[in-house]
């Protein structure tokens, strides 16, 4: 038993936990493109590394999709509310941020 179920289960989650992320992702990913453009979102893309909380998300059911439903909230809560532009919300997502010291 893994995490009090059945590994059938637990896989049967994990699985349909990954789909509804992929559903969530390509969502917010037309969203955004419809908003900034295909294009432009290519020219302004950074190099930045994604956190490896992220990258393992996904062994654990539902985690990414609570990871893409994290970065709507960013989106909507402290840039589209406060009146930045779904441009600026790209390059914070994409761009390492500098440390000033």
């Amino acid at each position: 038993m893994i995490a009090g179920m059945y590994e059938q289960t637990f896989i049967a989650y994990m699985i349909f936990g990954l789909i509804l992320n992929f559903v969530f992702s390509i969502m917010f990913g037309i969203y955004l493109s419809n908003n900034i453009g295909m294009k432009e979102m290519i020219e302004l893309k950074g190099d930045k590394e994604q956190p490896l909380f992220v990258r393992l998300s996904l062994l654990i059911p539902y985690a990414k999709m609570l990871v893409t439903l994290y970065r709507v909230a960013i989106l909507q809560i402290f840039f589209l509310n406060k009146g930045y532009t779904h441009k600026e919300f790209w390059i914070y997502m994409t761009h390492e941020q500098k440390k000033n010291s």
